[in-house]
């Protein structure tokens, strides 16, 4: 036989019964149809019609769950989306214990996503989107162990609402600001009246001082000689002027 020959049949055998498993996968073999064992990264030989192996990804996969509506606890219908990270922990139960655990995970968070959505109400659902998050992860971690798989995260990434319901909303927190700045307008009105209450209080303890404060202000708007000044002369004063007028009436 020529080398030539047994070198192709020598390549064609290798080609063969050699399979590489890269750093990242492991190889799930069957010998018989028997589950045998684990096979590690590197190159490893799998004989033919006795033996099959299946390559299992180890790495964490991006799982992109499709919008799904649903229906909040007080009746309002959303679409919800979002994002579930997992990976392989036993590639023999991945390939085992369930046909495609990629649509089987698929299929577990829309399912759980819906149900989670039901029992909660819309605020809760935009308020708190991380308990919400951990609440599906928890559930959905419980079902994907069978497999052999673990859930790292899951991230809901939008929450679209009807238009209606967007304009009620927004109406809603304009109300709120508006509520607000009526509120801190009055308590700024009534810090104003607590202020100008204890200067009067002040003003009036002293004798003089309001006269005082009323020549300060006639000094201060008479510095502009296009103002017209009307003086309110106070009652104190017509007071004291009647009873110098009635003394010196008594002393005539």
């Amino acid at each position: 036989m020529p080398a030539t020959t047994v070198i192709i049949a020598i390549v064609i055998i290798a080609v063969a019964i050699l399979r590489q498993v890269n750093q990242y996968e492991r190889g799930v073999l069957f010998s018989l149809g028997k589950f045998t064992r684990i096979i590690e990264p590197g190159w490893r030989i799998v004989v033919p019609v006795f033996q099959s192996m299946t390559k299992v990804d180890m790495r964490v996969k991006a799982v992109d769950v499709p919008d799904q509506k649903a229906i909040t606890r007080d009746n309002v219908s959303v679409t919800v989306n979002a994002v579930i990270y997992y990976n392989v922990q036993d590639a023999a139960k991945a390939i085992i214990e369930v046909e495609d655990f990629r649509y089987a995970m698929s299929q577990m968070a829309q399912t759980t996503m819906r149900n989670i959505v039901g029992e909660v109400t819309l605020d809760e659902l935009l308020s708190e989107r991380d308990k919400i998050s951990d609440r599906i992860r928890d559930i959905v971690s419980k079902s994907s162990d069978a497999w052999g798989l673990k859930v790292d995260n899951v991230e809901l990434k939008d929450v679209s609402l009807p238009a209606d319901m967007e304009r009620t909303i927004a109406k809603q927190a304009e109300a709120e600001r508006e509520r607000r700045a009526v509120i801190i307008n009055s308590q700024g009105e009534v810090a104003a009246a607590e202020n100008i209450a204890k200067a009067a209080a002040m003003l009036s303890a002293v004798p003089g001082a309001l006269h005082l404060r009323t020549l300060q202000s006639i000094n201060d708007i008479s510095s502009d000689q296009s103002n017209t000044v009307v003086f309110a002369v106070p009652l104190e004063v017509l007071h004291a002027f009647e009873a110098f007028t009635k003394k010196n009436q008594a002393d005539s």
